[in-house]
């Protein structure tokens, strides 16, 4: 592929994502490291993309579509019930590792009267507890992905294969009987270095999420132990996953 070609692609890329990391993009257009870095480094003389450590991000974000604000305005009722359903499986005194999805940031702010130790890549659970005496929170390090509120790239994986948690809780883009997915390769290795750091995998989504493949597989649902849902889900999908041995809590 010549050179003006994979920029465009790589161009068109992040206009879909905003942010990859250039090992993503080596595997995605078939070319070495040092060959998407100089198409970056292209792309940046252009005004086009901007290099950060370890990837690439667009300058001018196209739109809104994934900001957190905005999704967070979506099913809020069902949101709160899910994480106050999600704070009840949590023990005093655990360590928690949250991601930054929007459900998990209704279920982080429960969390307080647990004491908790919080581990996230979340700017906005950090930020809600930032001046909290009673709750220990580790900010993961990365690059910052504005629009989500989010730490990404190789130092935010870093920091979750170097801890240890009793508890993940994690969202998804969507979650069908072949497994969980969700909308970001980058977000994707996060989350399996969070599932590897802890002890127990609990999956927050609300019914939108049922039936819904995003861009990444993230894993099968034998991957996690327990499913926390509003009572809207399907009462197909859930009979189902029950059957596959899965515990899915319907919060009320």
């Amino acid at each position: 592929m010549i050179a003006e070609v994979r920029q465009k692609k790589i161009e068109d890329h992040l206009k879909k994502v905003e942010f990859a990391s250039l090992d993503e993009l080596a595997e995605m257009f078939d070319a070495s490291v040092s060959t998407v870095r100089r198409d970056v480094t292209q792309l940046e003389a252009k005004g086009i993309a901007k290099r950060t450590h370890g990837g690439a991000r667009l300058l001018e974000a196209p739109s809104d579509e994934f900001a957190f604000t905005l999704r967070d305005s979506h099913q809020l009722s069902e949101k709160d019930i899910i994480g106050k359903a999600v704070a009840n499986l949590i023990e005093p005194n655990q360590t928690v590792i949250l991601d930054a999805g929007t459900t998990v940031y209704h279920a982080a702010k429960q969390l307080e009267s647990k004491t908790p130790h919080i581990i996230t890549n979340s700017l906005p659970v950090a930020n809600h507890y930032a001046s909290n005496h009673l709750v220990e929170v580790v900010l993961s390090g990365g690059v910052i992905y504005p629009r989500l509120g989010v730490l990404v790239g190789p130092l935010a994986v870093e920091t979750f294969s170097r801890m240890q948690g009793d508890v993940a809780i994690m969202g998804a883009g969507g979650i069908t009987l072949d497994g969980i997915n969700n909308s970001h390769v980058l977000l994707i290795e996060i989350q399996q270095a969070m599932m590897r750091a802890a002890q127990k995998v609990i999956i927050c989504v609300d019914h939108t999420k049922f039936g819904r493949k995003s861009l990444t597989r993230l894993c099968g649902l034998g991957q996690i132990d327990v499913l926390v849902t509003d009572a809207n889900a399907p009462k197909d999908m859930v009979k189902e996953m029950r059957a596959q041995g899965l515990e899915v809590v319907l919060a009320k």
